[in-house]
């Protein structure tokens, strides 16, 4: 590892280089980065920069990193504080699966990945009323590519996959891909996000393909307006689809609402007495910014004016408040009796990034490692790659993942506040990150 007394910077050789990571890997977890600064210690110990930041919050505190989370030079050169971490450390965080571990403390087991930019419907809060120009059919992921950046992030600790879009249900592979997911050891989640103007006829072959957890959006009760904010019609077959599918072997069924003030706040109450007799949760999600959909602060009814608005017809709803998971993304509550829960998505009024585990993948092959942030690395180019042998881009694809997530923002994407958000001109229309 050392050669006598000497310390290895910047400009180390392509020969010791190699060394090192020949070292790491005959401690079974290779290291595939150099914006390093080794010190020849007993301890064999690696210095890595972090970067100071006077926003920390107090319940997301920097930790020690393990060292094969790639840093880049920049970020090195900037550092303006040093944590050290001994490598016996790599095997404990291995078997811990806390590879995917940001500088805030955030691991990460839940993946996203957007299967197609393509819809067969328009939501307003979702896409342009113009609509948007389609990447080139080879920019996006082909199902191999898919499979393979999928397996890499199972062996990396990720046990949930989300499917997405656009809507998913369009891939005419769809069913095949999920099989294809099913197979994946560790992977204990297959979840779907769909609109469900395709579903009825899919739903059992997706069931016996492996999918446990269904997601439908559905924004209204009311027929027309139905037609109205989706631009399309459909909305029987989206509501019959939705009572088949609590009654089936899915592991839950939730109903994800986008409520946006001025539209459908006056039928929450509606929603609520959906779930007395059927096993769904109804998620009411506050109107999020996006490129594209004329988003403003005036339009979010945030989640504790729904709550005062369900407790007018329900008083003891509030008093009934579900446990939180490990990362909660929905603050859940029920009405006594009733058979379904309710949820509240509370992004824009009280986020909830200090326990975030999500990344995600867009369709055209690209991570984001928030839902609101600019920030995105190419796995499609990684695998790509021409002239690097196999190993070499595997290794590549690895570390650029894995410096994604380094990398991922505090809060909000970077930004200070969902006017931010709204104000930026370098983020994508929903459609294209991926719902």
């Amino acid at each position: 590892m050392f050669v006598g007394n000497m310390k290895l910077h910047f400009g180390v050789t392509a020969l010791t280089r190699t060394w090192f990571v020949r070292r790491v890997q005959n401690s079974r977890e290779p290291c595939f980065h150099v914006g390093f600064r080794l010190k020849s210690t007993n301890a064999a110990r690696i210095q890595i920069g972090l970067e100071k930041n006077s926003n920390y919050s107090s319940t997301v505190a920097p930790i020690k990193v393990p060292i094969d989370l790639p840093i880049t030079r920049d970020a090195s050169k900037e550092s303006q504080s040093q944590i050290e971490t001994d490598f016996s450390k790599i095997e404990l965080l291995r078997k811990e699966k806390s590879i995917l571990v940001d500088r805030f403390g955030r691991m990460h087991n839940y993946l996203r990945i957007s299967l197609t930019e393509k819809c067969n419907l328009r939501c307003r809060y979702c896409m342009p009323e113009e609509g948007i120009s389609l990447a080139p059919k080879q920019e996006m992921l082909t199902s191999e590519e898919i499979l393979h950046i999928a397996k890499v992030f199972v062996g990396q600790g990720i046990t949930k996959i989300r499917l997405t879009g656009g809507e998913p249900l369009i891939r005419k592979d769809i069913v095949e891909l999920c099989r294809e997911f099913g197979r994946m050891e560790k992977l204990e989640d297959i979840c779907i996000t769909t609109n469900g103007i395709l579903l009825e006829r899919k739903l059992g072959p997706l069931i016996d393909a492996g999918v446990n957890r269904i997601n439908i959006s559905l924004d209204t009760l009311v027929e027309p307006k139905f037609e109205f904010i989706t631009r399309r019609s459909g909305f029987q077959r989206v509501k019959r689809v939705i009572e088949k599918a609590v009654v089936s072997d899915l592991d839950t069924v939730k109903v994800n609402c986008v409520v946006k003030r001025g539209f459908n706040e006056d039928e929450l109450v509606d929603f609520v007495d959906w779930t007395k007799d059927l096993r769904l949760e109804v998620r009411f999600i506050e109107y999020m910014p996006f490129d594209g959909n004329k988003w403003n602060p005036e339009s979010v009814v945030p989640y504790y004016e729904m709550v005062d608005i369900i407790k007018q017809a329900y008083p003891e709803f509030s008093r009934n408040r579900q446990r939180d998971g490990p990362n909660p993304t929905s603050k859940t509550w029920s009405v006594p009796g009733f058979t379904g829960n309710v949820g509240f998505i509370s992004s824009m009024s009280k986020h909830f990034c200090g326990s975030c585990n999500r990344l995600r993948i867009t369709a055209d092959g690209n991570l984001k490692a928030c839902l609101f942030g600019s920030r995105e690395l190419s796995l499609r180019d990684v695998l790509r790659q021409e002239d690097v042998s196999p190993t070499n881009r595997e290794m590549n694809l690895l570390a650029t993942l894995r410096n994604a997530v380094w990398q991922k923002d505090r809060s909000l994407g970077g930004y200070n506040s969902p006017e931010d958000i709204a104000k930026a001109e370098n983020n994508r229309e929903m459609i294209r990150i991926g719902g």
